[in-house]
């Protein structure tokens, strides 16, 4: 992996790069969101004790170009196979910012073909969505494609049945469509000019609908029952439209923290939907 020329590869040679930026914005908004259970911001590190928001927002900045890259590719009409060697360089150079830890591997996959479907959109003037777009030019190779054998998703995927993000990403990646979106929509209403609060009523809807791998890896299917259940609690109660929804996500973030918690693919789906929120507008 560290073999692969990440340096000519993450310098976009047409002007999309914007795109990049763009994705790497999205991923800071999520790490400066608070309280998301378990999961690391700008207050603490959740149930992580080896990253901090600094790390994130490092491995965001470090992955600026590669995601403006991997849009340049989209728009060159790039099949899965240069995609993934992209996605490799990118996360080459993501553990490489980390000193090793894996931070965004994840989102640079999910967020890395949002980013391709946004430059085919951009090159071609289409009108579908960036997921409709995934699916379409990408979901069979997706399928097809090497699995990572040792990731927690894989293993978690593998033990429980899970689908996980491959399955996720080939179908268009509709728990962004269908979930994340709404709710987050839901939220700029409850809480009006509060977009944080929009960003933490979409995460816990995330959390109570999702069958999140990283949960499941975590905390087996009792934990994944528990986060469930505190998020739809959070959500029945009037979420963040409850005058009291700080301290109540807040206790429930330091419950996940008790038991080791944390729904990373959750947090991916949501730095996603911000993408797709921002892009399609």
């Amino acid at each position: 992996m560290t073999a692969l020329p990440t340096t000519s590869l993450a310098q976009p040679d047409t002007d999309l790069s914007w795109i990049g930026e763009v994705a790497s914005a999205c991923l800071e908004q999520e790490a400066m969101t608070y309280p998301k259970p378990g999961l690391v911001s700008h207050v603490d590190s959740g149930a992580h004790r080896d990253m901090d928001c600094a790390l994130l927002f490092r491995s965001a900045r470090t992955l600026a170009p590669y995601f403006g890259t991997l849009a340049v590719a989209g728009s060159r009409g790039a099949a899965m196979d240069r995609l993934r060697i992209i996605g490799l360089a990118a996360e080459a150079a993501m553990l490489n910012a980390t000193s090793g830890t894996n931070t965004h591997r994840g989102a640079i996959f999910g967020l890395g073909l949002l980013c391709a479907a946004a430059g085919t959109r951009a090159a071609f003037g289409l009108k579908r969505s960036l997921g409709e777009l995934v699916a379409e030019r990408w979901g069979a190779a997706i399928l097809a494609g090497p699995i990572p054998l040792h990731s927690h998703g894989t293993m978690a995927g593998r033990r429980y049945g899970a689908g996980g993000a491959r399955l996720e990403a080939s179908l268009g990646l509709p728990s962004v469509y269908t979930i994340a979106l709404p709710a987050l929509r839901t939220g700029r209403c409850l809480a009006p000019n509060d977009e944080e609060a929009a960003r933490v009523q979409a995460c816990m809807t995330l959390i109570a609908h999702v069958t999140d791998t990283n949960l499941l890896h975590r905390g087996g299917h009792d934990g994944l029952a528990f986060a469930q259940a505190q998020a739809q609690t959070f959500l029945a109660t009037g979420g963040v439209g409850h005058r009291d929804w700080r301290a109540h996500a807040t206790s429930i973030h330091l419950a996940f923290v008790e038991r080791n918690l944390s729904p990373g693919g959750c947090a991916d789906l949501l730095a996603m939907a911000l993408f797709v929120d921002r892009m399609e507008r």
